[in-house]
């Protein structure tokens, strides 16, 4: 494994943080997770994965869980034992936390210069709102997320923690760079991530559309607000298909090929995308029209001959079958547990992934290991 013999010791709760490190867990690093006696409140989203959260099964595959309380001189002497055999440290405590604990980073690294230090917080170390509380929802609205997202009618949430996510995603980047680099410097670092800048790098289209253009995107839907046509269409048979329609090119192979009317890919109306965009409505009537007269495998026998790119709109139980699905098991309190297989695949590399950990199932041996260390 690509990680093996990296110790992270990761001080987590929640979506962020955890993200970062199953990541790193899944590439051969020990990952020791430190939770409170009444255990990461992840656990507790929902008891849907067979009497497991949902949540907690995705994101701890594969790590070590010790219980210890940080109020308390002993168990802050264990972390510190183990901050000083680690790589890598990862918290995503309330802002100020970890400083008030005696375990602030500045001083870490001047203790251990070699450890790679990461944090995330809501809204970053500066800044008016960097004590403010956040989570993925009131991240997703403070970013300009939800102004994007949505319909004419109203704004709406991403439906996955994609602030955690995006968050998680570059701190996993980041701490790779750090280790590549301190293999050339034997320097640690601290790193700080955001969900807010995580997400905020995410929004640079509209931002820039905005900022420059003075076209902030309206809200459609399943629509593209700067394309057409583009989004979801119903079939004669009650399943929607979306088109994407990128170039001319494109547009007159849907127009004669799928369409079967050849004019109106020169009528002046849709001769180009900001035309077709100006006339969206009168656009989404012709090929709402065709396409409703037909089954949804039909439109895609049409649109695969003509090259058009296409997708279903899959609902989650078509999802649950979906033929392009990898999967990956593990083992959790409730049994075995079948998991949607992340997205990369290092060919010729079989990859392992270790059982998510019961609350506090390591916490004697690991006492016991970084006791002793601390007594040394």
């Amino acid at each position: 494994m690509d990680l093996e013999g990296i110790t992270v010791v990761a001080l987590e709760q929640a979506v962020a943080a955890p993200y970062a490190s199953s990541r790193l867990a899944d590439a051969g690093a020990r990952v020791i997770k430190i939770e409170r006696t009444e255990g990461d409140f992840a656990r507790r989203y929902d008891s849907l994965a067979k009497g497991d959260s949902a949540y907690f099964v995705w994101l701890n595959r594969g790590k070590e869980s010790v219980c210890l309380n940080l109020k308390d001189d002993g168990d802050k002497a264990i972390l510190a034992a183990m901050i000083a055999t680690a790589d890598v440290f990862i918290q995503n405590l309330a802002p100020g936390a970890v400083e008030r604990m005696g375990f602030g980073l500045e001083g870490l690294l001047q203790q251990h210069p070699s450890l790679i230090c990461c944090s995330i917080t809501g809204y970053g170390r500066e800044g008016p709102y960097r004590d403010q509380k956040a989570y993925d929802l009131l991240v997703q609205a403070e970013s300009g997320l939800c102004a994007v997202n949505g319909t004419e009618h109203g704004a709406a949430r991403v439906g996955v923690s994609v602030c955690d996510i995006a968050a998680g995603m570059q701190s996993f980047q980041a701490i790779m760079q750090g280790l590549f680099a301190r293999t050339r410097t034997g320097k640690g670092r601290i790193i700080d991530v955001s969900l807010y800048h995580a997400l905020a790098d995410w929004m640079n289209v509209p931002y820039l559309q905005t900022r420059y253009g003075g076209k902030p995107p309206t809200r459609v839907g399943l629509r593209h607000p700067t394309i057409a046509p583009y989004g979801a269409y119903m079939c004669s048979d009650d399943k929607a298909v979306l088109i994407s329609i990128q170039n001319e090119r494109e547009w007159v192979r849907l127009a004669t090929e799928v369409l079967g009317d050849g004019g109106i890919a020169t009528d002046p109306r849709f001769d180009s995308n900001n035309h077709r965009v100006a006339n969206r409505e009168a656009l989404e009537d012709i090929v709402a029209g065709v396409f409703g007269s037909l089954p949804r495998e039909d439109v895609i026998e049409r649109l695969t001959a003509a090259g058009i790119a296409f997708g279903r709109l899959t609902d989650l139980e078509d999802l649950t079958a979906h033929p392009q699905n990898r999967f990956i098991t593990v083992q959790s309190d409730g049994g075995e547990i079948e998991l949607m297989a992340p997205g990369s695949v290092t060919r010729g590399e079989a990859i392992h992934y270790g059982p998510v950990p019961a609350l506090g199932q390591h916490s004697d041996a690991i006492r016991a290991e970084f006791g002793a260390c601390e007594e040394e």
